[in-house]
């Protein structure tokens, strides 16, 4: 069984692209088969594991979304590089934003990225896809093909105003498009335990939508070292593995694993 996580928020900055390299090496690193779909018109995903230049590459997630609406073959794993770290990508890069427009007048164009994830479930135990800061075409896309939603928020007032936003969004999706997907959890990233105001935004979110939604024990402290990560183009565990943030991306695969 493969399992297709899309890591999504409106608001950009709070840490969802490294969140999906974190998870997805950690996942790797647990033996794990895993996927990363870059599903950023900015390429951040891409660059973050060091291919710096995502707008020459030649196969991304739009070359592949071109194909499936013009109802051209391709063929498997098509576009997908591997990264040293153990796990696969799909890059993304500006031709995405293209591709946003065009899909407004396709037939069935939510599903189109379903039909492109569908055919890479028997190659991969998890498949993440990097969504962009913005409720589009493609993010839509992104959760109709996902099984489940995993929501990075920064401890901070405009993040927690813009979850309520999301989670409609999702509930919307679930009910007319994706009957089966599930919120596999907020997430809380940057976070400096040492601020009254950090804790109290969290406890206000947790107050606010910990019956409904839930939260993963795990939260991502706030770090200069995970910011290096992303001009190196390496993961957590491998910059800094002995640090808290490594730890924290380590707890947070647990409890990844512990949903299956």
């Amino acid at each position: 069984m493969c399992k297709v996580i899309a890591i999504a928020n409106q608001k950009g900055g709070v840490a969802k692209t490294t969140t999906t390299v974190n998870l997805g090496v950690g996942l790797a690193r647990r033996g794990k088969r895993v996927l990363l779909i870059d599903g950023d018109a900015q390429g951040s995903l891409t660059a973050s594991l060091g291919f710096s230049e995502p707008d020459t590459m030649e196969c991304t997630v739009a070359t592949i979304l071109g194909k499936i609406i013009n109802e051209e073959e391709i063929t498997p794993l098509e576009g997908v590089i591997r990264h040293e770290e153990g796990i696969r990508l799909l890059p993304g890069n500006i031709e995405l934003s293209g591709v946003e427009a065009t899909l407004v007048n396709v037939m069935s164009r939510e599903f189109i990225l379903r039909e492109y994830v569908e055919s890479m479930r028997p190659h991969f135990d998890y498949i993440l896809i990097d969504c962009q800061p913005s409720l589009g075409m493609v993010t839509i896309n992104a959760l109709v093909a996902a099984d489940s939603v995993l929501i990075p928020v920064q401890a901070h007032f405009l993040s927690a105003k813009g979850l309520e936003q999301l989670i409609k969004t999702i509930r919307k999706i679930k009910k007319q498009l994706n009957p089966l997907l599930t919120i596999e959890g907020i997430l809380m990233t940057m976070v400096n335990g040492r601020t009254v105001f950090s804790r109290e935004i969290i406890q206000l979110l947790k107050d606010g939508y910990g019956n409904a939604v839930g939260f993963f024990e795990s939260s991502i402290p706030e770090s200069v070292k995970a910011a290096e990560c992303s001009a190196l183009g390496q993961s957590i565990f491998r910059h800094d593995p002995k640090g808290k943030v490594a730890a924290a991306y380590e707890s947070l695969t647990k409890e990844v694993l512990a949903h299956e």
